[in-house]
């Protein structure tokens, strides 16, 4: 089978085409034809070296298509049925080994490209409105990179949820698209010259009191700014970093910000199990099935432009989710 494999690490130019031996079931895995791979920010901080692991790899943890074998002890799943994934390494490939805790069914009327779309980034989005910090009626809570994948999923969540959404993002296209989602006001951080400064006054501006929550996933560049922007006993979740890395951060901040709650959760804490893995993915079938959660497809790729579609992400030149079709 082809499939995308680093070598070693470094830039996009690091993604490479190669030949590999089709993977065979084990016992509690199946094996599926990938119809389509999603593209995150994870994989780009593999790729580059930032997160560690073992050479070669194929990267990609998340995707759908056709099971094709069944391995001894799977129960629930047929050759033949369509489902999608999350987390299970190699998705950037022809067939892909999953286990059956990181499967899901796909509903017959959800397209593949859809379920691919909605796995990682809907997953992430229901946990941070429920789990993270729950959102409930009448909280305002700041949305970093409202536009991206995972913006435009958690504020059409949020504001089902009866919340107001502060959404910050990079460009003039960018706000139109995270308005359709349902941000009550949009803030254009490309204009600000001082984001630690600028960008909580223009929260102050709208929530005198500061933001119930500020959903982070941006990272270096906008912590601080975020911090200063949630109000006295809010919460703070930074869950990605996409502009690198947050510095270590002395407790001491959370106490003179106002007794500020800080978390860095991961996915993977908040699908431990099964129930939780049913529950979530079912609302989030069950939403883009009743058309009240749309997921926006940027654009999709050919497996050999696995290079093209990390530099666009890099790049934040995205709106919504990028694919891979092998």
């Amino acid at each position: 089978m082809r499939a995308i494999e680093v070598a070693r690490t470094g830039g996009p130019e690091v993604l490479e085409m190669v030949e590999r031996d089709r993977p065979v079931a084990r016992p509690g895995h199946v094996v599926v034809r990938v119809e389509t791979a999603g593209v995150n920010f994870i994989d780009t901080y593999e790729r580059s070296g930032a997160y560690s692991l073992a050479l070669p790899f194929v990267p990609g943890k998340e995707g759908a298509g056709e099971i094709v074998e069944v391995g001894e002890g799977v129960d629930g799943f047929v050759e033949g049925e369509g489902v999608a994934w999350a987390f299970t390494p190699g998705s950037y490939a022809e067939y892909v080994e999953v286990p059956v805790t990181d499967l899901y069914a796909v509903p017959e009327d959800v397209e593949l490209d859809m379920a691919a779309a909605a796995m990682l980034q809907g997953l992430t989005a229901h946990f941070l409105v429920t789990s993270a910090y729950t959102v409930m009626p009448g909280d305002t809570v700041l949305v970093h990179a409202a536009a991206g994948g995972v913006g435009l999923l958690l504020t059409q969540l949020a504001v089902a949820r009866g919340a107001t959404v502060i959404g910050t993002v990079g460009s003039e296209d960018k706000a139109r698209i995270a308005l359709q989602a349902g941000l009550s006001h949009v803030l254009r951080y490309d204009l600000m010259d001082d984001l630690a400064h600028d960008l909580p006054a223009a929260v102050r501006s709208l929530a005198p009191d500061g933001v119930d929550a500020a959903y982070d996933g941006v990272g270096r560049t906008t912590f601080d700014g975020s911090l200063a922007s949630v109000r006295r006993r809010g919460s703070l979740v930074l869950f990605g970093a996409a502009s690198g890395p947050v510095p270590p951060v002395d407790p001491q901040r959370l106490n003179v910000a106002g007794s500020i709650t800080l978390s860095r959760p991961s996915l993977r804490d908040f699908i431990a199990t099964a129930e939780e893995r049913e529950w979530r993915s079912s609302d989030i079938f069950h939403g883009i099935l009743l058309g009240d959660l749309s997921v926006r497809i940027d654009r999709g790729y050919s497996l050999d432009e696995a290079a093209d579609a990390h530099r666009a992400l890099e790049g934040r030149r995205t709106s919504g989710k990028l694919l891979l079709h092998p």
